[in-house]
């Protein structure tokens, strides 16, 4: 199965990133799974750009959506939503319906219980309006996973809830 990851953290390389590195290791084998972390980039969205054409860079990660037969969104929590370049993604995808029907897991990774729960519940909003199938969702925390040099080891915990995260796709 060919799987996207796709941070929705405004860090270029952030915990996020190195969490859904981490998962990518992990699925090797049973899965095809890539990651993409340029959120940051994306211009910003308003109505009027859809009619002037969508930029390259948006149009490419769009097709990488389309192309995934699962994905996999792991974000941080800022000021009790989700950050505004993942909100910006959606945005863009919204009208154009990418999302629709695509079976999606969504990830909190925050530092510590209870923090992600206001992002998850804006990020299953999301998906919601655009059709996403959201086969479960899945909140860590750094306190669950070991992480040195910018390299994040999956306990035997997390590895159990990934893989059965993972077979529901």
């Amino acid at each position: 199965m060919k799987v996207l990851g796709i941070s929705g953290s405004a860090s270029r390389y952030s915990s996020n990133y190195y969490l859904l590195k981490a998962i990518q290791s992990y699925a090797e084998g049973e899965h095809t799974m890539s990651v993409y972390d340029l959120l940051p980039n994306f211009e910003l969205f308003t109505p009027d750009k859809l009619k002037n054409g969508v930029p390259q860079n948006i149009l490419t990660f769009k097709t990488q959506v389309i192309d995934a037969d699962a994905i996999i969104i792991c974000t941080p929590e800022y000021t009790h939503n989700i950050p505004a370049v993942l909100k910006n993604m959606i945005e863009w995808c919204t009208a154009s319906g990418e999302f629709a029907h695509k079976r999606i897991l969504p990830i909190t990774f925050t530092p510590i219980a209870p923090r992600g729960e206001f992002a998850m519940s804006s990020l299953l909003m999301s998906l919601q309006t655009m059709d996403a199938k959201v086969v479960s969702q899945l909140p860590l925390y750094k306190t669950d996973v070991d992480i040195e040099h910018q390299q994040i080891e999956l306990s035997e915990d997390v590895r159990d809830l990934v893989g059965a995260a993972l077979e529901l796709f």
